[in-house]
């Protein structure tokens, strides 16, 4: 077991950080528009967006947002 720690443990510690340290920085090599942040695109949705409350077109009640709608409230 000493050896284990003497030896192997701090070997793959070190593999482990190479490795990463390699996939980090293989960005570099990358032609310059794959290095760019990947573009965002809003999604588009054929269903009618989701009240946040109850009362259509509305903002929530703090009560609403803290128990949920209260349609989703056990009673009891």
């Amino acid at each position: 077991m000493s050896f284990f720690r003497s030896y192997i443990a701090p070997l793959l510690i070190v593999l482990i950080f190479a490795v990463a340290m390699l996939a980090v920085s293989a960005r570099i090599f990358l032609p310059s528009d794959m290095m760019a942040p990947a573009p965002i695109e809003e999604t588009v949705s054929t269903r009618p967006p989701v009240p946040l409350s109850s009362r259509d077109g509305l903002a929530p009640d703090l009560s609403e947002l803290i128990h949920g709608p209260a349609a989703y409230q056990v009673e009891g």
